[in-house]
């Protein structure tokens, strides 16, 4: 009782709404509306327009261009400066070992990363929209960059002799060989940010939304797995060759477990050392997070243990482990990128210019959702093009923003881009002054800080489970980007994913969900059929639905969905209606033939005084010639007794989900009016919207047959005047 109470409450607390109108079809409705009058610009105003210049307007695009003048003055020094210290600290420790570790995954000296997280990162200040990412090196776009150079400089176009002892022609080699390698590298950067800058300009900033979550999130797990399998000749101390492109992973396996047996055990032991601490500063940091101000530097801390273990036991001369090397103090000139390399990497530097906009983006968003604040697309593509471009002048390799460092720089209390600002300081001290101090820094430690970073990333691969629950499309996705990226490499990977991601696309538009309608009694919703007890379809009405547009690709199953879900085939219709009506002039014919023989065999017998054997002739056939029911039946009592005949009068199709239509869907559109309406059905289109209008008009789709008369505002709209339609028939038929 109680809870048949709560529902009569319920009831009563529902609100509701009366609407009396007429029933509108587009043909009335534009008759009482009136247009805007808008006045077209030629192409030419629209032009001067966009070139007029004013002090306003310049103002504007000044202030979009370095968005630094707009917070900076107002910046709030009390509020915000202690945080952005702390923050800018806090991730300037983490640039210094990432930056050196991430420089072996782009295949160039140590230094070079220390160059690429700090002058990205102070242009970043000045440039950027975003007030938390941190700019500067990240695993993925490094082994992309790796990758290229690599390819372009593999270890035997300059190998020396193998039989060679000499030690100084053997560093010269790798002298030579690091020296090209940078040279790619720093043209890669290059061309990426002239990629990016142009992109930003022409406001193509939407073009992140075409690496969808599944496709990022899979491609940077393989990513994952060609940066640890990479690391672990250095994580071992194995010499091996260093491959890309296509199965790169497989031939880096191989090489490193057939070589396995040549592992230097001191290499081994501060690699899994370095692993261990890493993993465990990482486990307090994310356990205590909320107790601990700041999280604790692990990895700067590792290095710093690192470099004095190696220096103080001499590790290099003793035990052979492989050392950073040489870190030249200072900064070094600006010098011209190799233009002669651009088209080489061409295909390299776009796939890089869009992987490093969308992980900058996505992150750029979350940020902002989170704190409250807009970011803009294109002007984050003109910064990261800025820093990308101007920065391989100060030799630094393609950056974007990194997951790890960004997090870092939020949750210690990162205000705006100051913090950022601070970190690139922290970099630059090291340069300047301190950097010879890690030249003894074993590589297995620079390794193993890369193979733990990756920790988040190869936990990617629990996305399997929950696409699998949610969308197989989605899992799809996934599954192709990693598999791709991962046998073909990050460059080819990427294009087949992206490809394949836009067929999925298709694939959708071609396999929708059509839904027959039904009312909910005493409203004017409609819902699926199928799917709830209280819809009730209307007699003789039909209401189609597509949740998709009609176009090329999909027009043939929209037809064969219609016919399917409706079960009218108007062709099947229509042939049966010509079979009948043939089988019935044959009747006619054969009757009218006997006819005339009983006639011709009646005037031979009067002739010949025969009357009497007339009655008992066989004159009628079947009692056609008897009665000759067949000859003097009516036209309509022909079409319901003979003819076959639907139980459906009325087709509505419901285009409220449609976004456009195109030529092929138009004349599909077009032929499925006409077909139906040759056996009797009316059929009529409901919830069009405006632009859909709009494009049926250029398609010429409006005819004397097809008027605006069929197109209804609302499904509501459209059954009401079936309903009167099919009344005004029947009054019709029974006045006759």
């Amino acid at each position: 009782m109680e809870h048949a109470q709560e529902e009569e409450v319920g009831l009563e607390q529902t609100q509701m709404y009366c609407v009396q109108r007429p029933i509108y079809n587009q043909e009335l409705l534009q008759g009482q509306l009136h247009r805007r009058q808008r006045t077209r610009q030629t192409l030419g105003q629209r032009i001067a327009h966009s070139c007029r210049c004013t002090s306003k307007k310049a103002k504007t695009h000044l202030y979009n261009f370095l968005p630094i003048l707009k917070w900076l003055p107002h910046y709030p020094v009390r509020r915000y400066l202690f945080g952005d210290i702390i923050s800018g600290i806090s991730t300037g420790v983490m640039q210094l070992p990432q930056g050196l570790a991430y420089a072996l995954l782009a295949a160039v000296p140590p230094v070079f990363g220390l160059y690429s997280s700090f002058y990205p990162v102070f242009l970043y200040t000045f440039f950027g929209t975003s007030k938390h990412i941190s700019i500067g090196t990240f695993a993925v776009v490094s082994m992309m960059v790796g990758s290229v150079a690599v390819r372009e400089v593999p270890d035997e176009m300059l190998c020396p002799d193998s039989n060679t002892t000499n030690t100084t022609a053997i560093l010269e080699f790798y002298n030579a060989r690091d020296a090209k390698r940078v040279q790619v590298a720093v043209a890669l950067a290059f061309l990426s940010g002239l990629i990016q800058l142009c992109l930003g300009f022409l406001r193509f900033g939407f073009l992140a939304i075409y690496l969808t979550e599944p496709l990022v999130r899979g491609f940077t797990t393989a990513a994952a797995v060609h940066v640890f399998t990479s690391q672990l000749k250095y994580l071992l101390g194995i010499k091996t060759n260093r491959y890309s492109g296509p199965l790169s992973v497989v031939y880096s396996m191989v090489a490193v477990f057939s070589n396995i047996t040549t592992t230097n055990i001191a290499t081994m032991i501060v690699g899994f050392t370095c692993i261990v601490l890493l993993l465990i500063g990482k486990e307090i940091n994310f356990r205590f997070q909320k107790k601990l101000p700041v999280p604790i530097p692990m990895e700067i801390i590792v290095v710093i243990i690192g470099t004095g273990v190696s220096a103080g036991m001499n590790l290099h001369e003793s035990y052979k482990v492989d050392v950073v090397g040489n870190i030249p103090q200072g900064l070094r000139a600006p010098a011209i990128p190799d233009i002669e390399l651009i088209p080489a990497i061409f295909v390299d530097a776009v796939a890089i210019a869009i992987v490093g906009f969308s992980m900058a983006v996505s992150m750029a968003k979350i940020f902002a959702l989170k704190h409250g604040y807009t970011i803009d697309g294109n002007q984050e593509l003109i910064a990261l093009g800025i820093c990308n471009s101007v920065g391989s002048f100060f030799q630094t390799i393609a950056i974007t923003c990194s997951m790890s460092r960004s997090l870092v720089q939020e949750s210690t209390g990162g205000k705006t881009q100051i913090a950022g600002a601070l970190s690139a300081v922290m970099v630059l001290l090291v340069i300047v002054a301190i950097g010879y101090l890690f030249e003894p820094l074993p590589q297995t430690v620079l390794a193993a800080i890369v193979m733990v970073n990756l920790k988040g990333m190869l936990k990617q691969f629990a996305d399997v489970m929950h696409f699998w629950r949610t969308s197989k499309i989605e899992l799809a996705i996934w599954v192709a980007a990693f598999v791709a990226s991962l046998l073909l490499g990050l460059d080819y990977g990427l294009l087949s994913a992206v490809t394949f991601a836009m067929i999925t696309v298709i694939y959708r538009t071609q396999r929708p969900k059509y839904r027959i309608l039904g009312q909910i009694p005493n409203t004017d919703i409609y819902c699926d059929v199928e799917e709830y007890e209280e819809v009730k379809e209307h007699p003789g009405i039909k209401i189609f639905q597509a949740n998709t547009s009609l176009y090329f690709a999909n027009s043939e199953s929209y037809t064969r969905a219609l016919i399917k879900k409706t079960g009218v085939d108007p062709g099947a219709l229509l042939k049966a209606r010509k079979k009948a009506q043939k089988r019935h002039a044959r009747e006619i014919k054969a009757a009218n033939e006997q006819r005339k023989k009983a006639v011709l065999k009646l005037t031979n017998d009067v002739e010949a005084g025969v009357k009497h054997e007339i009655a008992g002739d066989d004159l009628p056939v079947n009692g056609k010639f008897a009665d000759s029911s067949e000859h003097d039946m009516s036209p309509d009592e022909h079409e319901h007794f003979v003819e076959p005949k639907s139980d459906i009068h009325s087709l509505i199709l419901d285009f409220t989900p449609v976004n456009f239509v195109d030529s092929v869907g138009a004349k599909a559109l077009k032929s499925i009016i006409k077909e139906h309406n040759e056996v009797d059905i009316y059929v009529c289109i409901a919830g069009c919207s405006g632009p859909v209008m709009n494009e049926l008009t250029r398609l010429n789709f409006f005819d004397k047959n097809v008027t605006r008369e069929l197109l209804f505002h609302s499904v509501h709209d459209a059954v009401l005047a079936c309903q009167m339609k099919d009344g005004s028939a029947a009054q019709a038929g029974s006045d006759l």
